[in-house]
């Protein structure tokens, strides 16, 4: 029971509340694969049907000697209740029932690697792991349509081989805010463990805080982590501007297409030990690519301690290179007559250039520094005008407001009266008449608008009303303020060049 305003209340009324006080659209609930950390009571009045046992479980000298763990050290002692493996899909459809019941939409199911430790007796930990996530999934599909569910501590091979329909799966340790040496091993973690539970998960980077001393390194590796993004602040507490940078006025956010992975000149790297490289993280979006760059070198994992360890007080910073080719598979948003050039916009510096595909553009990192780069495929659009999107500059990952674009060339006609669409081959520089070309950018979201012209616009229209701009003749920016933004709502964006 729950006490609201001095009465009692069911977890019902609870979530009804926050729903309709908050307006928040989902509610999901934690629990353990095993029901609760140490299981289910065998004796308990409502839960002996489900015939527990209680196991001890036992882990493997390896991972005993690579960690030492508290929480399977207190379950190894005290025990954890079992639900026989036959009764454990009427378990999962009683707990999931009732939640759905009271308005849930989705549970993380935690602690799942549990099983590889309790599996003598029934069959050994790949059968029982089979049978607990055949159950679990067959619950999930009967009470939660949306295929709620997130796993959790799942990286046991027997688990993750066993999964079928379950789609988000954390890639990491935890978010520890009290441990200054964990914050650079969690983005390496992520983005590493992210090349191979990418391609059949959709892996989750974990929550963080916003208001926490490294919260804006971790705000930037969730945005171009293609991943979902939590906070776990205290009520009251939030750095509102951080977040902002993340999620759209309705809520939303700029998620890019795929897992967020290392580049592949990262892949044979140590950017948390060898003192000298930095991580780069690529993805993308509709129309554009983003790319993370990260200083995480300065801790590791202790093999003596078996703790997170700052092992080098002060790092010096780092010097690095980024390339356009950094993004893999950009040539799949581009167009076909793409020369591989792109406009590169960095976030934090704010600065915009023009790369072709061999260019090298320095960045220089301190530990916990970052940078967030926007690299956009630049359309020829004439002899003389270069064009490329680049979104919400304010937001970390600006590209993934950009739904699509398209343009139009046409040239005045005799009378000067009307325009007509022409067939022109773009690499021709041999024109008696310049093109005037019109770009149609779809946007998602409000706020500060980019674009890269190598010409100034002649005139900026949201459907038929002119709006303002600015354009910067040095570095090709242009820049427009988009007011309105409203749920699930694109703005269409006309520059005429």
């Amino acid at each position: 029971m729950f006490r609201q305003e001095g009465k009692n209340t069911d977890l019902g009324h609870l979530i009804k509340s926050i729903k309709q006080t908050y307006s928040v659209k989902y509610v999901y609930v934690w629990h353990a694969l095993a029901g609760y950390w140490g299981g289910v009571h065998p004796n308990g009045k409502e839960t002996r049907h489900y015939e527990s046992s209680v196991m001890f479980p036992k882990s493997s000298p390896g991972v005993e000697g690579h960690q030492i763990d508290i929480a399977l050290e207190m379950m190894a002692t005290n025990g954890v209740g079992l639900v026989n493996p036959n009764k454990v899909f009427q378990f999962y459809n009683d707990l999931h029932g009732r939640l759905a019941e009271a308005g849930v939409d989705g549970v993380k199911v935690d602690v799942q690697n549990i099983l590889e430790t309790v599996g003598a007796g029934f069959g050994g930990r790949v059968s029982l792991t089979r049978q607990y996530h055949k159950a679990l999934e067959s619950s999930i599909s009967s009470n939660f349509p949306d295929n709620g569910c997130i796993a959790c501590m799942s990286h046991n091979t027997d688990g993750l081989y066993s999964i079928n329909q379950t789609a988000v799966v954390r890639a990491s340790d935890d978010f520890w805010p009290r441990d200054p040496a964990s914050h650079t091993i969690h983005i390496a973690s992520v983005s590493y463990n992210s090349i191979f539970l990418g391609e059949f998960m959709q892996p989750d980077w974990d929550m963080f805080q916003s208001l926490h001393p490294a919260a804006e390194y971790h705000a930037a590796a969730r945005a171009v982590g293609g991943c979902p993004i939590y906070v776990s602040d205290k009520p009251g507490q939030h750095d509102f501007k951080l977040l902002k940078k993340l999620v759209l006025p309705d809520g939303s956010i700029l998620r890019a297409k795929l897992p967020g992975r290392p580049t592949r000149d990262s892949l044979f790297t140590d950017p948390a030990r060898d003192g000298k490289s930095l991580l780069k993280i690529w993805n993308l979006n509709a129309c554009t690519g983003v790319l993370g760059v990260f200083n995480c070198q300065g801790a590791g994992w202790c093999k003596q301690s078996k703790v997170n360890v700052i092992h080098t007080a002060n790092p010096p910073p780092i010097i690095g290179v980024i390339r356009v080719h950094d993004v893999d598979w950009l040539h799949k948003i581009a167009s076909e007559n793409w020369d591989n050039s792109c406009a590169v916009f960095s976030h934090r510096e704010g600065s915009l250039n023009c790369l072709n595909k061999n260019d090298a553009l320095p960045v220089t990192l301190k530990v916990l520094e970052y940078e967030v780069f926007t690299i956009s495929p630049i359309l020829r659009l004439s002899s003389l005008v270069r064009f490329a999107p680049l979104g919400l500059y304010q937001m970390f990952n600006s590209g993934g407001a950009i739904v699509s674009v398209t343009y139009r060339l046409s040239t005045l006609s005799c009378e000067g009266a009307e325009d007509r669409d022409l067939t022109v081959n773009l690499s021709s520089s041999e024109r008696s008449t310049p093109p005037v070309a019109t770009v149609i950018v779809r946007v998602r979201g409000c706020g500060e608008c980019g674009f890269y012209s190598s010409v100034r616009p002649k005139e900026c229209r949201i459907g038929s009303q002119k709006i303002d701009f600015t354009y910067n003749p040095l570095n090709g920016l242009v820049s427009v303020l988009l007011l309105s933004c409203v749920e699930n709502l694109t703005q269409e964006v006309q520059i005429v060049v």
